[in-house]
């Protein structure tokens, strides 16, 4: 099972782009262009704390459980 990150989809329901997330989040712009292109990246819960501060929702919500594995975590 693995965890898949939900920013992607939180950000682009809320129109904001990688850099209007980078503004707003105040999180590396390399880290949320990994986030979008990896929704399975490991990133530390203070990332997630600001991702979700900016994106006006509980941390809760912006992970999942997967219980299909990507291929590069086979």
């Amino acid at each position: 099972m693995a965890t898949r990150l939900k920013i992607k989809e939180f950000a682009q329901a809320r129109g904001l782009s990688q850099r209007k997330l980078f503004f707003k989040s105040e999180v590396d712009n390399k880290t949320i262009s990994r986030i979008f292109n990896d929704p399975y990246a490991v990133v530390t819960t203070e990332t997630l704390d600001k991702l979700a501060r900016a994106l006006n929702v509980d941390v809760s919500l912006l992970v999942e459980s997967d219980p299909a594995l990507p291929k590069s975590l086979e």
